[in-house]
């Protein structure tokens, strides 16, 4: 049986690398051309053999931006921070409600500050930040940093990764 000693010594607090797309103008192009894309292909009728359809141009811009948009995409890494550090930013952001245990409206935001890792942000960097992007956006940062902060599964199930190894002749 492994010593408390030798836990410690391969114990590493648990991080997640989320992707944030900072260019909320071309996800908005993307949607765009997909609504657009989608009327042309129901509503197009070819007036004879020769005519192209149209949703192609549109299906090509739209590949376009969404390889620009992906290009667009940040690696953003949360780390826990520790039980310490962890108490005493939720005694920083208490709840107006009994019934909650820190203030909605500041701690997820600050945890986000404190969790992040990569790349290091104070507040006030954060608060430009989340005033360019958009809410899903936002909820991806503030998501990864409280599922390293309290999320209790080891590694997360792939079925992707199973599926793929048992048709390669791997374990799943």
């Amino acid at each position: 049986m492994a010593s408390i000693e030798d836990i410690l010594k391969k114990a590493k607090p648990r991080e997640r690398t989320v992707m944030v797309c900072t260019r909320g103008d071309l996800a908005g192009e993307a949607e765009r051309l997909a609504a657009e894309l989608a009327q042309v292909s129901e509503d197009w009728q070819p007036a004879d053999l020769t005519e192209v359809h149209p949703a192609r141009k549109l299906a090509e811009r739209l590949q376009a931006v969404r390889t620009e948009a992906r290009a667009a995409e940040v690696p953003f890494t949360l780390r826990y921070i520790g039980d310490r550090a962890y108490s005493d930013l939720l005694a920083e952001h208490p709840s107006k409600d009994e019934g909650q245990l820190f203030d909605p409206d500041t701690f997820p935001r600050a945890l986000v500050v404190a969790a992040c890792v990569d790349p290091v942000m104070d507040a006030k960097q954060a608060r430009a930040l989340f005033e360019v992007l958009n809410q899903g956006e936002i909820q991806k940062l503030v998501t990864a940093a409280w599922d390293v902060h309290t999320s209790s599964d080891l590694v997360p199930f792939s079925l992707a990764a199973s599926a793929l190894l048992a048709g390669l002749g791997g374990e799943s």
